[in-house]
């Protein structure tokens, strides 16, 4: 008896995070465990995606474990940001990469079984264009919504808010590249993101080492370059896109 309620005491002090860790130091067992205890929250993650109940049976709620299981791999703690808003992130996006499949699958037999002699199957099937276009629409926005909420609270972790990279992001065009390739040159060393994600701070020292500008540029801009190191280092689809227009502009 002493030890069932050694071993219950032990699970509540475990936090999910840790759990994730030691599963991906090799505990199978504790796998199998998470995924069956976290399946109704799969299966809620798949509803919402796909605006309809998703069934143990359905092919979304098998693809809703895979991407969870895959979750379980990429999940790296010392980046920030909880185990769950991750997991739910990768799943809505596995989900969206199969919805996209199936619509292309279904568009290719539409037009081997219709051609292009039916007007009335034509207007049909624009209309069925529409509303999936919509719904990748409202999706997508759905995304990048989460996605920010997500930024934002790792962000928190640094002490930084989204009203401080407004007041002191670069004005220039010049500075903010400068600003981004020190940040490309920090998460492109491992030790460097490791003292940065651990410390919350960042090695100023190191990158000036690195970096082709000056400890008062680096520091002037501190906020911004943790901003951008997080995003680069994370899994950030839609805030990557925005450094690529930075870049590109």
């Amino acid at each position: 008896m002493k030890r069932v309620f050694g071993t219950l005491l032990k699970r509540r002090e475990r936090t999910l995070e840790r759990t994730v860790v030691e599963i991906q130091r090799g505990n199978e067992a504790l796998r199998n465990e998470l995924i069956e205890q976290y399946k109704p929250f799969i299966a809620k993650t798949a509803s919402s995606v796909c605006k309809r109940f998703i069934r143990e049976e359905d092919d979304e709620a098998s693809i809703g474990l895979i991407a969870f299981n895959e979750a379980i791999e990429k999940y790296a703690p010392h980046k920030g940001g909880s185990f769950l808003s991750f997991a739910e992130l990768l799943i809505k996006r596995r989900l969206i990469d199969y919805i996209r499949k199936e619509a292309r699958m279904r568009d290719a037999v539409w037009h081997v079984e219709n051609g292009e002699n039916s007007e009335q199957a034509a207007q049909t099937y624009l209309d069925a264009k529409l509303s999936v276009d919509e719904f990748y629409r409202q999706i997508e926005q759905e995304q990048r919504r989460e996605e920010i909420l997500h930024y934002q609270q790792v962000l928190k972790q640094f002490g930084i808010h989204f009203h401080d990279l407004v007041e002191q992001s670069p004005k220039h065009k010049d500075a903010r590249l400068n600003a981004i390739r020190v940040a490309q040159l920090l998460v492109e060393n491992e030790h460097l993101v490791h003292l940065l994600f651990q410390k919350k701070q960042l090695p100023i020292k190191q990158l000036e080492a690195m970096a082709s500008v000056s400890r008062k540029t680096i520091e002037r801009n501190r906020k911004y370059i943790i901003a951008i190191a997080v995003i680069l280092a994370g899994d950030y689809i839609y805030l990557k896109d925005y450094i690529k227009g930075v870049l590109s502009s």
